[in-house]
């Protein structure tokens, strides 16, 4: 009868020691995973935040362009731009170039 129960002792503490391992290595893969998961949600959150300020730069950079090809359908605009830019000239004007 005590070898019973020694075994029966033994068969006690041989299950607690498979589940607490069992238990202990899923706890650990679930927060290995969780961690994996989280990095890679903040990575593109942080993706995101870049895009989104990239989207407005370029939205603004749309809206001066609009206007530039605005100002670019007025001949008087041109010949202005023109002169100012690559220092054309009208008959009879002379450029002076003051650095």
């Amino acid at each position: 009868m005590a070898k019973t129960k020694k075994h029966k002792l033994r068969q006690k503490i041989f299950r607690f020691l498979v589940f607490g391992i069992s238990s202990i290595a899923v706890i650990i893969l679930v927060t290995f995973t969780l961690g994996k998961y989280w990095v890679e949600i903040y990575s593109k959150y942080q993706e995101k935040k870049e895009l989104e300020n990239e989207l407005l730069s370029l939205k603004e950079e749309e809206e001066a362009l609009k206007v530039d090809v605005d100002k670019l359908q007025d001949p008087d605009y041109i010949a202005r731009y023109a002169r100012e830019k690559y220092f054309y000239s009208k008959d009879g004007e002379y450029i002076l170039r003051i650095p």
